[in-house]
């Protein structure tokens, strides 16, 4: 990954979701100020926040890679240091945001409602960060509306819960498929480059050539 450009996780929460602060650096934007994203805050970002605060950092964006509770939970926590930051996630999901039981906090014994959506991210979307361009590819399975930000210059995507270290996501939710599931790994994720680091929902980071030789559900 370029200096230039720096990948923050965090573990939150109960569920030790990893949220992810992607940043560019001010001197890689002629400001004073680094721009980021924050991918998937889940509960109790406290952490997250202390560090965008230390940091001064600008958050540009919301991005969200499923609306399950234990990666939206945070969101207005955000919200509330930055008011008017966009929220972007996958159409098929927005009404998750506010019901307890589709974002399966209720599952959790807690539920969850935050604010939604502000815009969509959509299958083939171009989206930059200081320069520096992003896709979004729809991967459905572990939910209808997951997706992956995929950044081909740096060589890495995040990819929510769809894929972990030697594990697939979860396909018994409701509006989970394990068919789905599987055709997004085989048929988007397995064809990135085999180089391509991999920055899952939970657990640590792996790489699409490890996952090709060892992921023993891939086989």
């Amino acid at each position: 990954m370029d200096s230039t450009f720096k990948l923050h996780a965090f573990e939150l929460g109960r569920c030790q979701t990893n949220a992810y602060v992607v940043e560019v650096p001010a001197n890689d934007r002629q400001t004073s100020v680094s721009a980021c994203w924050v991918v998937d805050p889940g509960e109790s970002p406290e952490p997250l926040l202390n560090f965008l605060r230390d940091r001064g950092l600008k958050a540009e964006a919301i991005l969200l890679t499923h609306a399950h509770a234990d990666h939206i939970a945070g969101v207005d926590q955000v919200r509330a240091m930055f008011p008017k930051i966009p929220v972007l996630a996958h159409a098929l999901e927005h009404e998750w945001f506010q019901d307890p039981q589709l974002n399966l906090s209720l599952f959790l014994g807690e539920p969850v409602s935050v604010s939604t959506p502000t815009g969509t991210l959509a299958h083939a979307q171009k989206i930059s960060l200081g320069g520096i361009q992003f896709q979004v590819l729809h991967t459905p399975g572990h939910s209808p509306g997951s997706v992956t930000l995929h950044c081909a210059s740096e060589k890495f995507a995040i990819v929510g819960d769809t894929l972990f270290q030697n594990s697939i996501g979860r396909s018994d939710f409701p509006g989970s498929d394990p068919d789905v599931l599987m055709q997004s790994i085989k048929d988007v994720l397995m064809t990135l480059p085999g180089d391509t680091a991999i920055y899952p929902g939970h657990g640590p980071s792996t790489t699409i050539d490890k996952e090709r030789r060892s992921n023993p559900f891939l086989r």
